[in-house]
Protein backbone atom coordinates (compact mmCIF):
# COMPACT_ATOMS: atom_id res chain seq x y z
CA UNK A 1 0.00 0.00 0.00
CA UNK A 2 1.32 3.54 -1.01
CA UNK A 3 1.23 6.38 1.55
CA UNK A 4 0.44 9.80 0.55
CA UNK A 5 1.79 12.23 2.81
CA UNK A 6 0.18 15.44 3.79
CA UNK A 7 2.63 18.93 2.88
CA UNK A 8 2.68 19.38 7.06
CA UNK A 9 4.03 15.81 7.11
CA UNK A 10 6.92 15.70 4.30
CA UNK A 11 7.53 19.74 5.80
CA UNK A 12 8.09 17.74 9.24
CA UNK A 13 9.95 14.81 8.13
CA UNK A 14 12.21 17.45 6.04
CA UNK A 15 12.62 19.15 9.37
CA UNK A 16 13.40 15.77 10.87
CA UNK A 17 15.93 15.42 8.52
CA UNK A 18 17.70 18.83 8.86
CA UNK A 19 18.27 17.91 12.97
CA UNK A 20 19.03 14.47 12.08
CA UNK A 21 22.22 16.26 9.61
CA UNK A 22 22.72 19.08 12.04
CA UNK A 23 23.22 16.49 14.96
CA UNK A 24 25.26 14.21 13.40
CA UNK A 25 27.66 17.21 12.13
CA UNK A 26 28.22 18.15 15.72
CA UNK A 27 28.71 14.56 16.92
CA UNK A 28 31.59 13.70 14.14
CA UNK A 29 33.43 16.92 14.80
CA UNK A 30 33.31 16.42 18.95
CA UNK A 31 34.03 12.17 18.26
CA UNK A 32 38.01 12.80 18.84
CA UNK A 33 40.62 10.38 21.05
CA UNK A 34 39.51 10.86 24.71
CA UNK A 35 35.67 11.58 24.39
CA UNK A 36 33.24 9.22 26.16
CA UNK A 37 30.33 8.07 23.68
CA UNK A 38 28.02 8.99 26.88
CA UNK A 39 29.38 12.44 26.41
CA UNK A 40 28.89 12.14 22.42
CA UNK A 41 25.38 10.99 23.48
CA UNK A 42 24.75 14.24 25.68
CA UNK A 43 26.11 16.68 22.75
CA UNK A 44 23.98 14.73 20.30
CA UNK A 45 20.98 15.27 22.94
CA UNK A 46 21.83 19.32 23.79
CA UNK A 47 21.70 19.53 19.32
CA UNK A 48 18.55 17.51 19.18
CA UNK A 49 16.77 19.89 22.10
CA UNK A 50 18.32 23.11 20.70
CA UNK A 51 16.03 22.64 17.28
CA UNK A 52 13.49 21.72 19.40
CA UNK A 53 13.78 17.64 18.17
CA UNK A 54 13.43 14.56 20.60
CA UNK A 55 15.52 11.46 20.34
CA UNK A 56 14.05 8.71 18.46
CA UNK A 57 15.74 6.31 20.29
CA UNK A 58 15.38 7.17 24.22
CA UNK A 59 13.13 5.22 25.79
CA UNK A 60 12.13 2.98 22.61
CA UNK A 61 11.42 -0.48 24.15
CA UNK A 62 13.87 0.59 27.40
CA UNK A 63 16.40 1.80 25.25
CA UNK A 64 18.60 4.32 27.92
CA UNK A 65 20.46 6.29 24.77
CA UNK A 66 19.44 9.07 22.95
CA UNK A 67 21.72 7.71 20.17
CA UNK A 68 23.48 4.06 19.55
CA UNK A 69 26.69 4.15 19.70
CA UNK A 70 29.69 1.67 19.63
CA UNK A 71 33.28 1.09 19.74
CA UNK A 72 34.53 -1.27 16.84
CA UNK A 73 33.88 -4.30 17.05
CA UNK A 74 31.05 -3.56 19.82
CA UNK A 75 27.84 -4.38 19.90
CA UNK A 76 25.91 -2.63 16.35
CA UNK A 77 23.46 -0.84 18.77
CA UNK A 78 25.53 -0.03 21.78
CA UNK A 79 24.34 1.69 24.39
CA UNK A 80 26.34 4.95 25.43
CA UNK A 81 29.11 4.31 28.37
CA UNK A 82 32.09 6.05 29.89
CA UNK A 83 34.52 4.33 27.38
CA UNK A 84 36.38 6.71 25.40
CA UNK A 85 37.54 6.60 21.69
CA UNK A 86 41.17 5.85 20.99
CA UNK A 87 43.12 6.81 18.19
CA UNK A 88 43.29 4.07 15.37
CA UNK A 89 45.93 1.78 15.39
CA UNK A 90 46.36 -0.27 12.16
Amino acid sequence: MIILRSDEEISEIRNAGKIVALTLEKVKKCAKPGVSTMELDKIALDEILRHDGQAAFKNYKGYPGNICTSINEGVVHGIPSEKSLKTATY
